[in-house]
């Protein structure tokens, strides 16, 4: 006899844990990791499968079905009513008023749909067509990595549900698959001055330093590449990567991660500054335009701006009272911006301790700001689902003119990005992307949404346009990189890293003449497109 079956809170509290840090709520995660005093459980360093909560919920709920249509002949197949997790259900039968036991396998009900808000975001569970059977177990992590991508990068199977109109599956020569990590790899940028000098953090908690060949044409010489340096953080399990960013000379790398530690590192990986001084998560580290600042965002409610030169804590804000800092970026060399829980936007000015100007009017947690090229203009990204652009100049004047509001996406936003180049006479260009599954380009002037890409089966992580902004790129859970022609909208090309493989973080980089794209991948692999290898792509890039 099987021994019997036990559940614990401390199980389902892990399970929550992993909803929410699928979900992107990482600060939620968080929260529940600490009061929960998940660290001193043995379930937290097991691995628990993306959509794990939504999919057990989804059995239970299919359990549940049968039992409330169990009658005492059979299954009723005939009721209309949809059955819901939260509802109760009462059935509403045909027009004779009788149920219709079924004589299949299934019991004749309706295939169940669930649609969550982890990074899987949509499960359903359908009765096969030859034989009623329905299938529910979801595919382990390892034979998904197994069928969707071969050894030099090029997917061996494309699932029929995710071909699209116009796709074109990569060459392997334009595509290179890096091993190193033993973990999914969250953040990826490239130098800006150092042609093919790459750097790559996981949620192991290790950074990787990559040297890539810019003028080799042999894939697999690239492809057995190893790091040129390795840094392990710490041996906490809470220490995954969120954040690297460059200076302007390329010499220092800023890292944010989840051990709530800021760290500087030069180009051979060797630890330039570190510091403690906050008791939360850091969400984003960013130098200033000349290098000489470092301004962090944390889930300890507050931003901290460092002299990088002096290697010393300038001076920490607590600018958003109880709610987490959840962004930041530089106005100018003294001004910069953080955007928090409190569903505001702070311009900071380094000479003060308040802000010199608060910007008003999202109704949820405002999760990400960027300036433009110029930092003339400000777009704030929320999990309202919309995105304003704010007038910098006025602002700074003290004229606070109404925001452009950009609306259109239904789920909060996940990334925005500016195009770094526009044409004389013509408006600046803004990506939005979000949970919806979409990708809008608006004009930042007249809030008209000018492109809805719809391409991606599940939520969109990332955005990063074309260095003279020709072309967008766009990475999600469904694990495909798109390409898109910003003025047609059109998609030029498209590769796949496999289902349930997300695509966390692009970053398309030109040195010269050379031009590379790299992603960071639930794979735990870095793969690198070279777009000088694409057609359609090669003549404008």
């Amino acid at each position: 006899m099987a021994g019997t079956m036990t559940i614990t809170a401390e199980e389902v509290n892990c399970l929550i844990h992993a909803y929410f840090q699928d979900s992107g709520f990482q600060h939620s995660a968080f929260t529940l990791r600490m009061e929960g005093r998940l660290d001193n459980s043995h379930h937290i360093k097991k691995h628990i499968p993306r959509g794990e909560l939504v999919e057990l919920l989804s059995k239970a709920l299919l359990y549940s079905e049968v039992e409330a249509h169990w009658k005492e002949d059979g299954l009723a197949s005939n009721c209309k009513n949809n059955f819901s997790l939260l509802e109760h259900h009462v059935c509403s039968f045909d027009a004779d008023g009788q149920s219709h036991p079924s004589t299949q396998p299934n019991g004749g009900l309706t295939s169940l749909a669930i649609v969550g808000d982890t990074k899987s975001k949509r499960k359903s569970v359908t009765p096969s067509s030859e034989d009623g059977h329905v299938e529910k177990r979801p595919r382990r992590e390892d034979e998904d990595n197994e069928s969707a991508m071969a050894v030099d990068g090029t997917p061996k199977t494309i699932p029929k549900e995710h071909k699209t109109k116009g796709a074109t599956l990569p060459k392997s020569e334009a595509v290179t698959v890096l091993r190193a990590h033993k973990s999914e790899v969250f953040v990826a940028s490239w130098n800006p001055t150092s042609a093919g000098s790459l750097i790559t953090g996981a949620r192991d908690a290790t950074i990787m330093y990559w040297d890539i060949p810019t003028n080799s044409h042999d894939g697999s010489v690239v492809s057995s590449l190893q790091p040129t340096a390795k840094i392990s953080l710490t041996n906490s399990a809470k220490a995954d990567l969120t954040s690297l960013d460059w200076n302007k000379d390329g010499t220092l790398v800023a890292i944010g991660s989840l051990d709530s530690v800021l760290r500087i590192c030069d180009t051979s990986g060797k630890t330039y500054m570190i510091d403690h001084h906050h008791k939360g998560p850091i969400f984003a580290a960013k130098f200033s335009p000349s290098g000489q600042w470092i301004v962090t965002a944390s889930l300890d409610n507050t931003s901290c701006v460092w002299d990088v030169k002096d290697k010393r804590l300038h001076r920490q804000y607590r600018n958003h009272g109880d709610a987490c800092c959840l962004d930041v970026d530089w106005i100018g060399d003294s001004i910069f911006v953080s955007s928090g829980g409190d569903c505001l936007a702070h311009i900071v000015s380094l000479s003060g301790t308040k802000p010199i100007q608060t910007l008003k009017g999202h109704t949820a947690e405002l999760t990400m700001v960027r300036c433009n090229p110029s930092r003339t203009r400000l777009i704030s990204g929320s999990d309202d689902t919309t995105a304003r652009v704010w007038n910098l100049e006025a602002i700074l004047m003290d004229k606070m003119p109404a925001p452009v509001v950009l609306k259109g996406h239904t789920k909060c936003l996940t990334s925005v990005k500016w195009c770094p180049y526009t044409d004389p006479g013509t408006h600046e260009l803004v990506a939005t992307a979000s949970f919806d599954m979409t990708v809008r380009l608006w004009d930042s002037v007249t809030g008209d949404c000018l492109q809805l890409l719809t391409d991606h089966s599940k939520p969109v992580y990332s955005l990063s346009f074309s260095p003279e902004g020709f072309q967008l790129a766009t990475g999600g859970g469904d694990g495909y990189l798109q390409l898109y022609d910003v003025k047609t909208g059109d998609k030029v090309w498209s590769w796949s890293a496999g289902m349930r493989l997300g695509i966390f973080e692009i970053d398309w980089r030109k040195w010269g003449d050379v031009s590379r794209i790299a992603l960071a991948t639930e794979h735990r692999a870095v793969v690198i497109v070279d777009p000088t290898k694409l057609h359609g792509v090669q003549k404008t890039t």
